[in-house]
């Protein structure tokens, strides 16, 4: 089965907790702090899998997530950082996020991408100690890994596109001059998903694709070319296969220009890419008539034409002499640039948080909250200190102030309630 689009979830790892500990020896007064830091979680990586050309192991699977890191140890150990999880993917799968549809990134031939970054190690109390503060009972939270849901879409990597309505000889075609092995029958639609095969010419070679299943209304979802429009997106050169006998009662020009508008409707810059005609078929004998309009019509329009036979290799050597000389004129292949995102620096000082008043209590709301808190001994004064410092330095106190706030109203952070005092 062809699978070349699909939605995951991505979970990297939380960082682990920063130990609170204190060295005990005997005959060593005073032995101070020992708590050790969490360990970093791991993140989760792409990979490209070059022997892969479906997101097929992706059918079954959706959620990926990440090990956490471990929490911080007595005596200075830290805690181990956590593995990267590996996601391997084919060669150019794009992706996305499945929230805001920005292209993330494109993952071409060596493409490695850390799509969601493992939350760091809190500190242990060690990193706390101070002349004024010799004996920190608290210790910082590891943060959150990232999340997220992703598309994967898989555009395949090819240098030349087969291009053609179904059973004009695509598939006969590419097996005749590469060691792909296409299922190949007398009925439409043999094919049923791309098969890429590398074709060698003398000492270079280049990659071929058979993009199957594009007939009339492709572009608008008819048949199964709506489905793989999209792997010929890349293609630099496209090899447009007629039946040029006619064997189908088909009308060669008529193919042509019926694929060409599917191309159009598709992309406008699809439709624009080098083409060459082929014209297949020549062992059962080419009506001279419809020679006669093939070569006029590539003549008209500033196309190459062939006329070849797949079954018998007649005619493909030029064929591929031709293909690999218009290759070395035209561009590289095609990848895709990351959507840019302007990105906003954090500072401490512009932590963002929300305020909310409901029965006369006062409830702050944010991520970073929830972490500093988890990091927060209550029981302990020069903890809670810490922690008044932080929420001024963040401009909590200001704002609430701002809003009006009394002396001895009540404050909710993150479920524990103080009375605000002035």
């Amino acid at each position: 089965m062809f699978i070349d689009k699909t939605e995951i979830y991505i979970k990297a790892g939380n960082g682990g907790n920063g130990c609170v500990a204190f060295h005990r020896e005997k005959y060593v007064a005073e032995g101070g702090p020992s708590g050790g830091d969490g360990g970093h979680g791991g993140n989760v990586v792409f990979e490209v899998d070059t022997g892969e050309n479906t997101l097929l192991p992706f059918r079954y699977k959706h959620k990926f997530v990440a090990r956490n890191g471990e929490d911080g140890k007595p005596e200075k150990f830290h805690g181990k950082t956590a593995e990267d999880l590996i996601i391997k993917v084919p060669q150019g799968t794009l992706i996305r996020d499945a929230n805001t549809g920005r292209l993330l990134y494109d993952m071409g031939e060596d493409g490695r991408f850390v799509a969601a970054k493992g939350g760091r190690g809190g500190f242990g109390n060690v990193h706390f100690a101070t002349p004024t503060r010799q004996i920190p009972r608290f210790a910082k939270g590891g943060t959150t890994g990232e999340e997220r849901n992703l598309i994967l879409e898989l555009k395949m990597l090819a240098d030349v596109g087969l291009i053609g309505f179904p059973n004009v000889g695509k598939s006969t075609l590419l097996s005749m001059v590469s060691a792909a092995k296409p299922k190949i029958a007398n009925y439409h639609f043999t094919t049923l998903s791309p098969i890429l095969g590398v074709v060698k010419v003398d000492t270079s070679a280049f990659v071929m694709a058979d993009i199957p299943g594009l007939i009339e209304g492709a572009s608008e979802g008819a048949g199964l070319g709506h489905a793989f429009l999209r792997h010929v997106d890349r293609c630099r050169l496209l090899v447009h296969v007629v039946d040029a006998a006619g064997t189908e009662g088909r009308d060669p020009i008529d193919d042509i220009e019926k694929i060409n508008r599917e191309l159009a409707g598709w992309s406008e810059e699809l439709a624009d890419r080098p083409q060459i005609i082929v014209a297949n078929k020549c062992d059962v004998g080419v009506p001279d008539e419809n020679r006669e309009r093939l070569e006029a019509y590539a003549e008209e329009n500033g196309l190459q034409l062939f006329f070849i036979s797949a079954a018998t290799k007649s005619g493909v050597n030029e064929l591929l002499y031709a293909i690999l000389s218009t290759l070395s004129t035209l561009p590289e292949r095609k990848y895709y640039e990351p959507d840019e995102i302007e990105e906003v620096e954090e500072t401490e000082g512009e932590r963002d948080f929300t305020v909310e008043i409901e029965e006369g209590i006062w409830f702050l709301g944010g991520d970073w909250l929830e972490k500093v808190t988890s990091s927060v001994n209550f029981e302990d004064r020069e903890s809670l200190a810490y922690f008044h410092k932080v929420l001024k330095n963040a401009g909590v106190f200001k704002r609430l102030e701002e809003m009006g706030i009394g002396d001895g109203d009540t404050v909710d952070v993150c479920g524990f309630e103080f009375d605000y005092v002035k």
